[in-house]
């Protein structure tokens, strides 16, 4: 009888537990975000010496080299280990592409934007489904936040000169013209058509913006990093990273339909990883590519050394 008691409490409070995880985001430790004073914009810190690293890797590989000229491989790199001071190199960077679920970043930013104007509640069901959309990438959740939202709010906040996230003559950028469910209304973003798309260079914008408290304000911000901090899904840079850099703080965002395989992480811990990561990618193996970006980007900030990344690119 006792054990039988001690049986029910134990998968009570499991309940519980998880009920709480699901209900808010979670809380952040490290010192994020950065002071807004310190931010820059990617445009005046591109770094020549971290674009050499960038191309070199590229052109050692074949497939990589061979998509990144058909336009089908691109991804960037933002160093923030110095924070006045921080480094940014992209291959393809301002070639926009299909992006699946990464664009739920930008999901999440109008949310915060309409919970600051008291356009919408900021309530537990809210916080579930942002928890929901980021961590775990659930559809029927993000689709319950664009309804509350409406495609002509979220375009708004990304166009809005205080952010400029979609600019279709630098590329266009990040956008979600479509729920994500089998049927509905549409708004395809104006230069390409896209549902669903992102650029390298606006997604590294994007995390450079919340890692310095630049999203809504420092404590939106905050509350941003809190959804995306410990995704839920181990794949991709994920896989990786936690199996190369355990004790670090991952916040993080991918996507992924059919050939389109997407990933995006602010990574931030001891031993050299402070940086921004994301790759856009349209191949049947891009989420393997992913994968092997992540050693390829550390030996580029010197992170890695170089037999380390060809031992865990054997291995992957």
């Amino acid at each position: 009888m006792i054990i039988k008691l001690l049986f029910h409490c134990t998968i009570f409070w499991m309940g519980i537990a998880l009920a709480g995880s699901l209900n808010a985001q979670t809380t952040v430790v490290l010192d994020l975000p950065l002071s807004t004073s310190y931010y820059q914009e990617l445009s005046t810190v591109h770094d020549d010496a971290l674009q050499h690293n960038l191309d070199k890797i590229v052109l050692k590989n074949k497939k990589w080299s061979q998509l990144a000229r058909s336009k089908k491989l691109a991804f960037g790199i933002v160093d923030l280990r110095q924070v006045d001071n921080i480094k940014y190199a992209a291959v393809n960077g301002n070639h926009m592409m299909y992006a699946a679920s990464l664009p739920k970043i930008a999901v999440l930013l109008a949310a915060m934007e309409a919970i600051k104007s008291n356009c919408i509640a900021y309530d537990e069901a809210l916080k579930k489904d942002l928890r929901l959309m980021i961590a775990r990438s659930n559809n029927a959740a993000t689709t319950r936040v664009i309804e509350r939202l409406g495609f002509d709010q979220i375009a708004s906040v990304l166009r809005d000169d205080k952010y400029n996230l979609y600019e279709p003559s630098h590329g266009g950028g990040l956008w979600v013209g479509k729920k994500y469910a089998k049927a509905g209304a549409k708004k395809p973003d104006p230069l390409k058509g896209l549902s669903h798309a992102a650029t390298v260079e606006q997604v590294c914008r994007f995390y450079t913006m919340l890692a310095f408290g630049k999203l809504v304000d420092e404590e939106y911000s905050q509350d941003m990093l809190g959804y995306l901090i410990d995704p839920e899904i181990n794949h991709k840079f994920v896989k990786v990273l936690n199996r190369i850099a355990p004790d670090c703080d991952i916040y993080r965002k991918s996507g992924s339909w059919r050939n389109f395989h997407s990933d995006s992480a602010l990574v931030y811990g001891k031993g050299g990883r402070k940086y921004i990561l994301v790759a856009l990618i349209e191949d049947e193996h891009g989420s393997q590519i992913c994968q092997q970006l992540v050693t390829s980007a550390e030996k580029a900030l010197g992170v890695t050394k170089e037999k380390k990344v060809k031992l865990l690119a054997q291995k992957l």
